[in-house]
């Protein structure tokens, strides 16, 4: 958490803490209402709500008008007075229904519209240059920067819990200033002087109900904050402890049949058990923070309604004032506490505004620091004075090449590395060496590389476990590519040539496919998708791992024909024996100690 620590701070430091958070929300709003496509649109919804709002307290204002005459009506007995004011009630509260009905479904839809625009970007920025990959890699390697836990609840969640709260705290806060300027200067007029003996002279108060609403809402405020500042890390913490748990159980979906054929429910159900442990712990610790809060807001609410009365009742025992202007002085008193009251009202809403702003705030340092990164060296601790400089060509080149461990550590160094269309390659290596880790640095998507490659433009990768979003069959099999570009036919002909022949009528299914499919299906569809898309380039990561042999050897004499077709040609990671007959080349990473004090270096052959 980067939250608070316990020892206690000068109220400078508070100030300056106070400041610093002003601006991080600030930073935050700024974007949409003053850069975004959908500014306009926003500040007319912004105005019109800040509008409405106004025009309610002015109703406000007629309706404590109102509260004197009827009153004083019903103390004077005058019925006619009674029944006109009834009816002038009516429209008085007509109006306000339509303002506050209004005032809802604006504030809806400017928070709406807010929160698409936010998600949208924050998406846009997650799936940018690969960000969403550094990530989570710092966060496997150990490297994670603070406030980038559970990017999907980020999105998700918090930007919608922080417009929705920003909108409705400054909507609450703008009402109650408006509505403090409405009313001190009527509740002024009606308190009187209070006059008071001391020393035997008699000294006067003016406006002595004004100051007793501020000295008791000041009161109020200071309290409050004492008692429920603990609510701002726990809020903070409850959050990332819920997004933990929603993670995990996503997880134990994600890995349901791996789960189940180890019989690992005991500890799924341990593990799971440990974090809800976390959240009940974290929940626990919050409620009683929230109880200490409630006692006291409750006695300052309950003790609210019947303080002005107590405060005015001598004057109007004395006959100085009417009912009807007492109940005017007790609305009104009771307008500007509420005025005054906000900070105390609002406490809770605050602190998990505070923790929900906090959380979107580490989130987007954590982008700073990736999209100001050539190599996201902000965002994982990678290398100093390493870079590696990606170029389209041809061919396959990279010289000279380093690829880095996360720890600094060199894997492996390639002083020359090339392969021409048509001679198809096989890379080769103990486990560990770095061969996936190579194929990552030749894409473009490790981030711990130096050195200069030429990548093919028309290339595809086929990784051992592939992704398919779930969907469509149809979508799964042409992904990354919109579906339309293909014809039923030509995606029909893709699945049987993979050997996918009993899904051709499927392709309209919605599943999730990286769940329904068995591990070998799954790299069938794969290469499905590489029949479909036709490369020119291919570089197959273990693709055919989870096949038999006949099998596998089927499917890559289908790949070479659609390769050789294209003029391409074929990189492949595997162990078996059996597709050396494939390839014209081997890459053999080999264990040295020479000087360039890398783990492994290549070393290429012909078959």
């Amino acid at each position: 958490m980067n939250e608070t620590t316990s020892a206690p701070r000068s109220p400078g430091a508070k100030l300056h803490a106070l400041g610093t958070f002003l601006r991080q929300a600030w930073h935050l709003t700024k974007p949409y209402f003053w850069h975004s496509q959908d500014r306009w649109k926003g500040r007319a919804l912004l105005v019109a709500i800040v509008a409405l709002n106004l025009a309610l307290v002015y109703m406000s204002v007629l309706f404590n008008d109102w509260y004197g005459v009827f009153y004083n009506a019903l103390q004077e007995k005058n019925a006619e007075v009674f029944w006109t004011q009834l009816g002038r009630f009516s429209y008085l509260a007509f109006g306000a229904i339509i303002l506050a009905v209004y005032k809802f479904y604006l504030t809806q839809l400017l928070e709406m519209r807010w929160r698409q625009w936010m998600t949208t970007t924050y998406l846009q920025r997650w799936l940018t240059g690969h960000t969403f990959y550094r990530l989570e890699l710092a966060r496997f390697t150990g490297q994670q920067q603070a406030g980038t836990d559970n990017p999907d609840q980020r999105i998700q969640d918090d930007i919608n819990g922080f417009t929705s709260q920003t909108i409705g705290l400054s909507m609450g806060l703008l009402n109650s200033c408006v509505t403090l300027v409405s009313f001190v200067g009527i509740l002024w007029g009606l308190s009187g002087d209070f006059s008071f003996h001391l020393g035997g002279s008699e000294y006067f108060i003016p406006g002595f109900m004004v100051w007793m609403a501020v000295l008791y809402c000041g009161v109020g405020s200071v309290l409050t904050h004492y008692i429920g500042r603990r609510q701002i890390p726990l809020n903070f913490e409850q959050q990332r402890v819920e997004a933990d748990f929603r993670h995990h159980m996503v997880r134990v979906r994600e890995y349901s049949e791996s789960i189940a054929l180890d019989q690992g429910e005991t500890v799924a159900q341990r593990h799971l058990g440990q974090r809800f442990e976390r959240v009940l712990d974290n929940t626990l610790r919050l409620i009683k923070a929230q109880k200490n809060l409630v006692w006291f807001t409750s006695f300052f609410g309950q003790a609210a309604v019947v303080f002005p009365f107590v405060v005015a009742a001598p004057r109007f025992f004395s006959g100085a004032i009417q009912m009807g202007t007492l109940m005017q002085i007790a609305s009104a008193f009771g307008r500007v506490q509420d005025a005054l009251s906000w900070f105390v009202d609002s406490y809770q809403s605050l602190a998990a505004w505070r923790a929900t702003t906090d959380r979107l705030t580490g989130f987007e340092a954590s982008f700073l620091a990736a999209e100001h990164a050539s190599i996201a060296e902000a965002a994982i601790k990678t290398i100093a004075n390493t870079s590696l400089t990606r170029t389209a060509g041809d061919t396959l080149q990279a010289q000279p090449l380093q690829v880095h461990l996360p720890d600094g550590s060199l894997l492996l160094a390639v002083d020359a590395l090339t392969t021409t269309a048509g001679e198809h390659v096989l890379l080769q290596g103990p486990s560990g060496s770095g061969k996936s880790t190579l194929f990552r640095a030749l894409s473009g998507i490790w981030p711990h590389a130096s050195g200069q490659v030429q990548w093919p433009a028309h290339a595809m990768v086929l990784p051992q476990k592939p992704y398919f979003p779930n969907g469509a069959l149809r979508d799964a099999l042409a992904y990354p590519e919109l579906p339309e570009r293909y014809t039923d036919a030509q995606l029909q002909t893709a699945l049987r040539e993979a050997e996918l022949g009993h899904l051709c009528a499927s392709l309209d299914t919605l599943d999730a496919w990286n769940q329904k499919l068995s591990g070998g299906e799954q790299q069938r569809l794969a290469i499905a998708r590489a029949l479909l898309h036709k490369p020119q380039w291919l570089l197959a990561d273990e693709a055919t791992s989870a096949l038999d042999i006949q099998t596998e050897e089927t499917l890559y004499q289908r790949l070479l024909d659609m390769l050789q077709a294209q003029g391409g040609t074929l990189i492949s990671i595997a162990h078996r024996p059996t597709l050396a007959r494939f390839h014209r080349r081997t890459w053999e990473l080999q264990a040295t100690n020479d000087s360039t004090n890398a783990a492994f270096a290549l070393h290429s052959r012909l078959l």
